[in-house]
């Protein structure tokens, strides 16, 4: 008499089946271990059976993630010994584990000896690519991109060995057998070459886990200024990556920083600049801003080249502007020399392109800014509620667009896909879309879109002939911080603080400045900004001064534009705001911030990416001093008009300018508690990236129970999230024509 014991959740490509093993050996157990559609499957004989399942669960691998362990007696022929036998070839009901950073074992092996001295492309069961080498389920190396690499007598050895770090990593590899590095020019040292390159300012592509990226030596202004110029990215903030001991020459950073930093996700992680050591970085990295982005090397080609260059390196994506990241060898080579000097590739496929996650620690602990690498496909579970509904697919908004399953009590939320402006982003969309079907099993019955009909995202739900329920932009917001939080489906209606961009509203206006009062079935709104006119429609978004000339006209101080704006045809957006003729009218928080940074003569021409000068808004309020300035409210009407009236320090100013709108809103969410008609707080939407105003608006709200967003990002990137819970919840309740 045997059991059968079932384990679900992260469960394959984590060494999950050599510790099963490993685990029935010392027990003195025998049977067998495979993995298969739903996770990993088990038939163990013996008489500690019992010790056994507790010690699969306290015991398992730190990078799996178990949901459950289910154990019931099993007959069957009881075998000699305890075997791993080769997975089962269909279905994909089970989670696939993230890539992986490199492991201390490993990175001690490339650095001190031994057959994978200086080898790129180590890793064990503890590390190393998972989810963008896979090709289909379950993982096992012969779907994966290491197919064509037959392993040496030696790998095959420690991948045999059940005492070994190596046992059934599906990865492993070595000089004699695995991938190899290749330097364009020509080069019979490809890091070493590759290095000097990078300290001559060279711009260099280097093909990475999941796409190619381009650096070059983050000391060298040259060599910054020219990525710049050739990248056609003026502006943006460029990632830096380095060694521990290198970071540390540089900045300090807090407890949470350094876990964060050190996490086997490896994300970017936005460090403020107040904290720079006396060694200093050009000011060309981050312009403008008050943090910059640091990440650890992740990969043992990444650590092979920082120690070689001994200096940090700006890493940022390999492509060019506005296309999604390259990630094969010729298209490397026709595209990215239009940027880089010299190209550093391999011969293993990148079966799919994940860009670095970005992450920032709050007051509230870690926010993800970008879901991508090392974070996806990690499922979450849904809240109480959402196990017996349909299962749902939906595809988020045009900008920062993801598409969300939810299946099984879990969602299932892609990494950032990109801006569906660019043709061969919304292929990537649409082969992201296909590929979690196939892989994850996904079959959904009904989908879930934005309420906005031109945006490519809610077109191509819409072609998908299931039945398709619309949802408002912030009510997704709402629901995507209440899905993360585990709200219950019946948990109560909640005071939602939605500030974000634009999103098309239920009454066929631009909304973006809202206080809301739902849950995953209907909304109503509250309070909102006093809607300005967006001059210019669509121009508005890049161009900041036109929002500082409805905002100031608004204000009553249309001399002081005139005087502002000599040069600009204010008088034709004028009678353009009269006419209504393409200048709708707003309430959007994000137009408000582009119109104050412009008024503080900030970025006021031109945004060269989303959110810049809302970022040098934020950067100069650090540096002020200023207390909440109590805004008119009328009729739920929010009026920022005298915010622009206030004179003194520019500083000062950006500072009064955040703490007024936190409290604004906090005034309002805290009247919904006290009336009992919420029971909490949800603070959701782009603008609560920004770290200052999340910070005024909790304490604003002191003791007041408040939700904010950890594991879903805060912007848009969470959108489908929110769909996909409000779809299941409507189609649960049958109440798919309300708000």
């Amino acid at each position: 008499m045997g059991r059968c014991i079932r384990v679900r959740g992260q469960v394959q490509g984590v060494g999950f089946r050599p510790f099963v093993s490993r685990l029935a050996n010392r027990l003195n157990l025998v049977g067998q271990v495979l993995n298969d559609s739903e996770g990993v499957l088990i038939h163990v004989f013996g008489t500690a059976l019992d010790q056994f399942e507790i010690s699969l669960k306290t015991e398992a691998p730190s990078i799996s993630k178990i949901d459950v362990i289910e154990g019931v007696t099993f007959e069957g022929p009881e075998p000699a010994a305890f075997s791993i036998l080769t997975s089962s070839e269909f279905g994909t009901q089970t989670r696939v584990t993230p890539d992986i950073a490199i492991c201390s074992d490993c990175i001690a092996e490339i650095f001190e000896g031994g057959r994978r001295l200086n080898y790129a492309f180590t890793n064990c069961t503890q590390c190393g690519p998972r989810f963008t080498i896979l090709q289909k389920m379950p993982y096992d190396r012969a779907r994966t991109a290491m197919k064509p690499f037959v392993m040496c007598a030696d790998c095959r050895a420690e991948y045999s060995n059940s005492t070994s770090r190596w046992f059934h990593a599906q990865p492993i590899a070595c000089p004699s057998c695995g991938p190899r590095l290749h330097l364009i020019p020509e080069s019979k040292d490809p890091i070493a070459d590759s290095a000097w390159r990078l300290l001559q300012g060279e711009i260099l592509a280097i093909k990475g886990i999941g796409g190619f990226q381009l650096a070059c030596d983050a000391t060298n202004i040259q060599a910054l200024t020219r990525l710049r110029e050739k990248k056609r990215r003026p502006s943006k903030p460029l990632a830096l990556m380095a060694s521990w001991n290198v970071i540390k020459a540089y900045t300090s950073f807090t407890r949470e920083e350094e876990e964060r930093l050190n996490d086997m996700s490896a994300p970017i992680v936005l460090i403020s600049r107040t904290r720079m050591r006396s060694r200093k970085l050009p000011e060309i990295i981050a312009p403008g801003v008050y943090e910059f982005g640091w990440i650890l090397p992740y990969t043992p080609l990444h650590h092979l080249l920082l120690d070689a260059v001994k200096r940090p390196l700006v890493i940022t994506s390999g492509n060019l502007s506005g296309e999604p990241q390259v990630i094969c060898n010729n298209e490397a080579k026709e595209k990215l020399f239009k940027i880089a000097d010299s190209i550093l590739m391999h011969d293993r496929d990148i079966i799919r392109r994940l860009d670095d996650s970005v992450e920032r620690v709050t007051p509230r602990g870690p926010m993800i800014l970008r879901r991508a690498r090392g974070r996806v496909p990690e499922t979450m579970m849904l809240p109480e509620g959402f196990s017996d509904v349909l299962d749902v697919a939906a595809y988020g908004a045009h900008i920062k667009s993801t598409i969300c399953f939810n299946q099984n009590g879990q969602a299932l939320l892609s990494h950032h896909i990109g801006d569906l402006d660019d043709p061969l982003t919304i292929e990537e969309f649409i082969k992201t879309d296909i590929e979690f079907r196939f892989l994850f099993g996904q079959q959904p019955k009904a989908v879930a879109c934005d309420l906005h009909p031109d945006y490519r995202s809610s077109q191509y739900a819409a072609s998908l002939g299931l039945p398709l329920v619309k949802v408002q932009h912030h009510h997704a917001h709402l629901a995507a911080c209440l899905g993360e939080n585990l709200w219950p489906i019946t948990g109560g209606k909640v005071a939602g603080i939605i500030l974000d961009g634009l999103g098309l509203g239920a009454d066929g206006t631009i909304w973006g400045g809202e206080l809301l009062l739902g849950d995953y079935f209907k909304f109503e709104r509250c309070a909102w900004l006093k809607p300005a006119a967006l001059p210019g429609g669509d121009a508005a978004n890049r161009e900041p001064w036109r929002n500082m000339l409805a905002r100031l006209d608004q204000a009553g101080l249309c001399s002081y534009v005139e005087k502002r704006l000599q040069k600009k045809p204010y008088g034709l957006l004028r009678q353009a705001i009269v006419t209504n003729s393409n200048a709708p009218l707003s309430s959007s928080a994000g137009r408000l911030f582009d119109a104050m940074a412009a008024h503080l003569d900030l970025c006021v021409d031109h945004q060269s990416f989303e959110g810049q000068a809302a970022m040098y808004l934020e950067a100069l309020a650090r540096e002020g001093i200023g207390k909440a300035l109590e805004l008119p409210v009328q009729k739920r009407v929010i009026d920022p008009a005298p915010l622009f009236k206030l004179v003194g320090e520019r500083a000062n100013i950006a500072a009064c300018f955040h703490a007024s709108i936190a409290e604004a809103f906090a005034k309002e969410a805290r009247s919904l508690i006290t009336s009992g008609e919420a029971v909490a707080v949800v603070l959701s939407g782009g603008c609560f990236q920004n770290a200052l105003l999340l910070e005024l608006t909790l304490k604003s709200l002191n003791d007041v129970p408040v939700l904010t967003h950890n594991k879903v990002p805060a912007n848009d990137g969470g959108l489908s999230f929110g769909q996909a819970l409000i779809a299941q919840a409507k189609l649960k309740g049958g109440i798919l024509n309300d708000n």
